[in-house]
């Protein structure tokens, strides 16, 4: 396979590619197949875009109808069919049931422009400047995200100071069962030099950062400090939400109610760009129009393909299935952690995503590497790139998904004759 033309004309910013070092050429629900034909299934799912499966059939089917309609592709933000029936659908099956009256925002159509515009707006509705954000988030690669992000690999490439951010122990991580509670004592202390955040930025499981999931009472903990202080509440839910952890939202059936959600990633279904955010009509009330823009937050091939995604949340079946299958994976992965006893491996995750943490970056690249030979995609994620991050597409066959399991297993067995 030629690989030259990228090698010589493609930025030295390219990464994914290094990590998978064939050419694809087309790809099925949970497989990917090169252009020399091997087929690899796909443990990795476009960075959690992909919760629909590669070449959804009936997303194809009615994005095909669209374009031959000569429905409207591109329309910033003037209202079209296709975006009238997206914002009807999702009212309908998402926000309706769940008694929201959130209003949607689109903006440019990365999960990282959605962060950005919820920051934006909760410095607008509070007329204050700092945001609480937590260790091991990723909230994206702008700099307003970047600042709220914590990893500082990415971190470091930002040339400038970011500024503005509060970071406090994510529950999971050492000192983050008591510092909320520790924050809001110095809150209330007159004296303490410390002054009340805009907003709380949290995930109710951190996906990029490890798969660390927050418990309801912590969650719970974070959203009564931030109404006690008049700070905002935005949950980001680009990676686990959108069905991955078995529910639409990650923190459905937690009785939490955010003032803001960010959403991208899965949204639209297809895996074409689309984010919004679900802003409580009165923090909504201060944007005024025009205040945050962005060229592509009219995707009408997004529009039609995730309004078909939201009918698979009318089926009941669907998200059993999600269930289930997030069993299946989580039971795997503690055979394989419990077949390896001196490594100390943790498993853990929601729904449809599942990690093991195996303490040891270069080890989980090894994995990487050996997966891959063996026609597997996964992505490492967390602290040094130590944890094995499992986010098939939520419609992969039983089939390819215990198949994949066995190379993963195979995969760790070998990478450890490695070390």
């Amino acid at each position: 396979m030629d690989t030259s033309i990228f090698e010589q004309h493609e930025s030295e910013i390219r990464g994914y590619c290094r990590a998978y070092p064939t050419v694809f050429a087309s790809a099925s629900n949970a497989r990917q197949v090169s252009e020399d034909g091997t087929s690899y299934i796909d443990f990795f799912g476009g960075a959690g875009v992909l919760n629909f499966g590669h070449n959804n059939p009936r997303m194809k089917e009615a994005m095909i109808a669209f374009l031959e309609a000569d429905g409207v592709a591109h329309s910033l933000d003037t209202y079209t069919t296709t975006k009238r029936d997206f914002i009807a659908r999702f009212h309908e099956v998402v926000l309706a049931p769940r008694g929201m009256d959130h209003r949607m925002q689109f903006m440019g159509p990365t999960g990282s422009n959605a962060v950005e515009a919820a920051l934006k707006l909760a410095r607008l509705a509070t007329g204050r400047r700092e945001i609480v954000a937590f260790s091991h988030g990723f909230h994206g690669m702008t700099l307003g995200s970047l600042a709220a992000t914590a990893n500082e690999a990415f971190r470091q490439w930002a040339g400038v100071p970011l500024t503005d951010v509060v970071r406090l122990p994510f529950e999971t991580a050492p000192g983050g069962r008591t510092a909320v509670a520790d924050f809001a004592a110095a809150l209330r202390d007159p004296s303490s030099g410390i002054t009340p955040p805009a907003a709380f930025l949290v995930e109710a499981v951190q996906a990029e950062g490890g798969v660390n999931v927050a418990s309801r009472e912590w969650l719970h903990e974070v959203q009564d400090l931030a109404k006690e202080v008049g700070a905002l509440f935005i949950v980001d839910d680009i990676q686990a939400g959108v069905g991955r952890t078995g529910g639409y939202f990650s923190f459905d059936g937690m009785d939490l109610d955010p003032d803001i959600i960010t959403l991208a990633k899965g949204l639209g279904g297809f895996g074409t760009p689309i984010a919004m955010n679900l802003n409580k009509p009165e923090v909504d009330a201060h944007w005024s129009p025009g205040a945050h823009t962005g060229t592509f937050r009219g995707q009408g091939l997004s529009f039609v393909a995730g309004t078909v995604a939201l009918d698979y949340f009318t089926d009941e079946s669907f998200l059993a299935g999600v269930l289930a299958k997030g069993e299946t994976m989580r039971d795997r992965l503690e055979e394989i952690a419990a077949a390896h006893p001196e490594q100390q491996w943790e498993v853990r995750g929601r729904g449809m995503m599942q990690a093991l943490d195996t303490g040891d970056g270069a080890f989980a690249k090894r994995v990487q590497q050996e997966c891959f030979d063996r026609g597997l995609l996964i992505g490492p994620c967390g602290s040094g790139g130590r944890v094995i991050k499992l986010i098939p597409p939520l419609t992969i066959p039983e089939d390819d998904l215990a198949e994949g399991l066995d190379l993963l297993a195979q995969a760790i067995d070998a990478a450890g004759k490695e070390s």
